[in-house]
């Protein structure tokens, strides 16, 4: 295990048991996926505190996580997730941007990784979860995103585009195995699928998962890094010559 992950592992015990101790709400910064797998990874050691995942909405894959719970705090607090609009001064000469893009501004501005969530990106203006604290900083200093003069305002409520649509498909694969499923979803071949797994891309049910002979079950979480991700819905039936017809809903 690394430095950093050794750091973020001791961080996590250390707020776990300070909100027992304290009954008391602790919050992390945002988490990405490796993260995620390091609090998974002690999870049965704190299991004696009530642990909450959000991102800003319940797809979201950089997440905060909670300490404490209404029953152990006697009170309730919401995490401190701010969404930002961003979009063009002028609309018809706004560029069409990328999350690298969006993401590399922030960044210029000084601020650290772990206060920015989930990017989501729809036609020219793009939804910014962050940490509650920053954002005052964000909307006064984020103004240029590449060649496009921005102006941001905190969304008063998420807009309903912002939250994931998820779309229904199916596919006939041999088996339910990880990496057979996955390579036919992302028009894979099984090698190209096994490499994804040796390469730690992918994160069933928010662990990281190096298994590609495992077999998904209905509700499963995949997401497959530089891919995208789905929820496994299981097999609808199976042909007369043995394939399986499976189904998947898709994150849009």
């Amino acid at each position: 295990m690394e430095a950093e992950d050794i750091l973020l592992k001791k961080r996590l015990l250390e707020l776990a048991n300070k909100s027992y101790t304290n009954s008391q709400y602790l919050f992390t910064g945002f988490l990405s996926l490796s993260e995620q797998d390091i609090f998974y990874s002690i999870e049965r050691e704190i299991s004696y505190v009530p642990v909450t995942f959000y991102g800003g909405t319940l797809d979201c894959e950089r997440v905060m996580l909670r300490f404490g719970s209404e029953e152990l705090c006697g009170y309730e607090e919401p995490f401190p997730i701010t969404c930002i609009e961003i979009a063009p001064m002028i609309e018809k000469f706004g560029e069409s941007l990328s999350h690298r893009d969006y993401l590399g501004a922030l960044m210029n501005l000084g601020i650290e990784r772990s206060t920015l969530g989930d990017i989501v990106i729809q036609g020219k203006t793009a939804y910014l979860f962050c940490a509650e604290k920053m954002k005052d900083y964000i909307v006064e200093n984020l103004d240029q995103v590449r060649h496009t003069h921005m102006r941001c305002r905190v969304a008063e409520q998420v807009p309903e585009s912002v939250i994931t649509k998820l779309e229904r498909e199916s596919f006939l694969v041999s088996s339910e195995r990880a990496d057979s499923v996955i390579a036919k979803i992302y028009n894979l071949s099984r090698s190209q699928g096994v490499d994804l797994f040796r390469a730690k891309k992918v994160f069933i049910n928010g662990r990281l998962n190096e298994n590609n002979s495992g077999v998904l079950k209905v509700g499963d979480r995949v997401s497959v890094r530089g891919f995208g991700k789905f929820l496994y819905q299981g097999v609808a039936y199976e042909t007369k010559k043995g394939r399986l017809n499976v189904m998947a809903d898709i994150y849009s």
